[in-house]
């Protein structure tokens, strides 16, 4: 199979953008970059037929088998990361929640951060990669999300913890400059329309408990809450139309300032953070 037909059968099963598939798988077979691709057939109006390998990959990206399953690896800010079946794929709107968490990791000094329900590690990964003088702790339930985030955040300063983003780390409240976290939350009548996501992405990574899909983010704000030393950093991602229920969420308490709606780069929704007012003891509940 040539790149030509390969763009040709990607378009025809409505995959979003075909030419770059193709030429990445291309670039994958041939152990190169996809910049190396695109100079080849500049240079050569008659392709050349791929190895078979080749057209096995493009069947099963007709099939939506997500790119980054086929390839092994997705793209992170200045990272690569492992990343296939039993793994949610970092997006690229996810990239602006880890810019605001190092941001406050930088702004702090020799910070302390964790990342709740780190998935991937992706988040984790970048600030530890980032901000090189931070303490970074990722927290991650799944037994196959953890085993991909043990391989991505081998040879980096973090400590990966298997452990429940409701209840983790109740020996360190009160201790952490920033709290980060991509939860669940998709609620339960969203089914996604992607292939992709819906055939491909742990159910576990996707929703978040609910018909309003907040039971995990709610989770995830009170970890914050008793995790934070005062004055410390959350952020947390979710769906444009939760932006509303996550601001009146921190407001409803007294343990929130400063807080604030974020952007993607697509201009939605897609981020809210606060700072802990005070230090105030949070119980656990039984």
């Amino acid at each position: 199979m040539a790149i030509a037909e390969a763009v040709a059968c990607l378009s025809a099963a409505a995959v979003p953008s075909p030419r770059v598939d193709a030429e990445t798988l291309a670039a994958h077979v041939l152990g190169t970059e996809r910049g190396r691709i695109r100079a080849l057939l500049a240079m050569n109006d008659n392709e050349t037929l791929l190895p078979p390998r080749f057209g096995e990959l493009v069947a099963q990206r007709v099939d939506r088998v997500p790119l980054q399953h086929l390839t092994g690896v997705a793209h992170f800010r200045y990272l690569n990361l492992l990343v296939g079946p039993g793994v949610f794929v970092p997006r690229p709107e996810t990239e602006t929640v880890a810019q605001l968490a190092i941001d406050a990791a930088r702004e702090a000094g020799d910070a302390t951060v964790v990342d709740l329900g780190t998935g991937s590690g992706a988040i984790a990964a970048s600030v530890a990669h980032e901000v090189p003088g931070a303490t970074v702790v990722a927290v991650e339930l799944d037994e196959l999300a953890h085993a991909w985030a043990q391989r991505n955040l081998a040879g980096l300063s973090v400590e990966l913890i298997h452990g429940d983003l409701r209840d983790a780390l109740g020996e360190r409240n009160a201790t952490f400059d920033v709290v980060v976290s991509n939860p669940p939350y998709i609620p339960s009548t969203a089914v996604p329309q992607d292939p992709e996501v819906a055939n491909h992405d742990p159910r576990m990574a996707l929703y978040g408990g609910g018909e309003d899909g907040m039971e995990l983010p709610r989770a995830t704000m009170a970890t914050a809450a008793r995790l934070l030393r005062s004055g410390g950093y959350f952020v947390m991602e979710h769906a444009e139309v939760q932006a509303h229920d996550m601001v009146a969420e921190l407001e409803s308490t007294s343990l929130w300032e400063d807080i604030r709606s974020h952007s993607d780069l697509n201009d939605r929704a897609r981020a809210t953070s606060a700072v802990r007012r005070v230090a105030q003891t949070i119980e656990m509940k039984d």
